[in-house]
């Protein structure tokens, strides 16, 4: 704590000026940088001609003055960021530059961290993930740290609001985790049964022509976790990753039946069907694997199974490039039941996507939707 008489003599000898400055430098000497904070702030207030006694709000800021004063805000915000940046405190340090808006410095420190096996992660993690500062490594340290359980539900949940880059990230880390750990455990399997490690790389090199890996109903990773995340790898656009997950799926279809999980269709053969979807995205027969689900689309009864499949197909079909196709799709089968909400763009939409407004007077004639008959017409006025 500085020395109060000390700083009653500097301000008898020396004027206020420099008594701030030695309260600054007191403070600073003492790391005491929370208080170093509101120090700055008063020396920016003594300098501008106002109180020095802060009232909370600084409503007494003159209004020629408050850009100055914000200035000054801004700029201890960053002095005592930086000081705790060297510290190595960036928690603390985040309080102050998350004050202004100014997030590379902790993204950068970020970057350089290296999490010992004792320290706690949390901090950083709210940090990095849950505040967006830098959400790969905040992931990262959420999966090595808290395992596959913990950051599937992370992954799973409504609230993570990052981009899609962010969260391809995250569900690609998430295969290759599973997709290394299950590579690992059946080597190991095999090695002991064998008496030597195997040469094969893939998990269906692994499993091929080795049914005994899965006598008495045996598995070698949490079926839970397998489960989600292939049903997470259709989110993929990266082939390799989205292989590990066909390779994934290779495994699950060996797997006892009773270890099914209940899937609604089209994926109702859930490692089945998500191996055909992924192939599909692989670029891997593509035209007789779309077969697959154009036929689920079409054998779909939509008072006991619902429209879920031809919205998939439509999805499917947009995301490889086909938006016509997804258009003939959602006409044949979406636009009589356009109830409820759609997990796929409204026939609307992919018209207006696809600047096929015939289609949609056609079908608003069918319909009697005088609406969307009237805006197709004038949409090809337009175009």
């Amino acid at each position: 704590m500085p020395d109060l008489d000390a700083l009653q003599t500097t301000f008898k000898t020396k004027g206020p000026a420099a008594l701030i400055d030695r309260l600054l430098a007191d403070l600073k000497a003492a790391k005491d940088y929370q208080s170093l904070f509101y120090a700055m702030l008063m020396k920016k207030r003594h300098e501008l001609g106002v109180s020095p006694i802060a009232t909370g709000n600084n409503n007494d800021i003159p209004a020629d003055k408050v850009e100055a004063f914000e200035n000054g805000i801004r700029d201890a915000s960053r002095s005592i960021g930086q000081l705790y940046l060297a510290e190595n405190n960036l928690p603390q340090a985040w309080a102050y530059f998350r004050m202004i808006g100014e997030t590379e410095p902790i993204k950068n420190a970020l970057e350089n961290v290296t999490l010992a096996p004792d320290d706690d992660p949390q901090p950083l993690i709210g940090i990095a993930f849950y505040e967006g500062v830098l959400p790969t490594k905040g992931f990262d340290w959420i999966l090595s740290r808290y395992g596959t359980c913990n950051a599937i539900t992370t992954v799973s949940s409504s609230e993570m609001p990052f981009p899609p880059e962010v969260k391809q990230y995250c569900v690609r880390r998430l295969i290759q985790t599973l997709h290394n750990d299950l590579i690992e455990r059946l080597s190991a399997e095999i090695e002991r049964k064998q008496g030597f490690p195997p040469t094969a790389k893939t998990v269906e090199e692994l499993i091929q022509g080795r049914d005994w890996l899965f006598e008495e109903e045996s598995y070698h990773i949490d079926l839970s976790h397998l489960n989600s995340v292939i049903q997470m790898a259709a989110q993929l656009d990266t082939v390799v990753d989205l292989r590990r997950a066909r390779d994934l799926c290779k495994y699950g279809q060996k797997l006892s039946t009773r270890y099914g999980f209940q899937t609604d269709p089209p994926f109702e053969n859930t490692y089945v069907d998500y191996d055909i979807f992924l192939a599909i995205l692989c670029g891997d027969d593509v035209e007789k694997n779309l077969d697959h689900f154009r036929k689920k689309a079409a054998d779909a009864d939509p008072e006991t199974v619902g429209l879920y499949p031809a919205e998939v197909l439509v999805n499917l079909l947009l995301k490889i490039g086909r938006p016509a196709e997804a258009l003939e799709i959602s006409r044949k089968y979406l636009t009589k039941n356009a109830e409820g909400r759609r997990t796929c763009p409204s026939f609307v939409e992919l018209c207006q996507q696809t600047k096929n407004f015939t289609a949609l007077a056609d079908s608003a004639r069918e319909q009697g939707n005088p609406i969307n008959f009237t805006a197709a017409l004038l949409a090809n006025v337009s175009r």
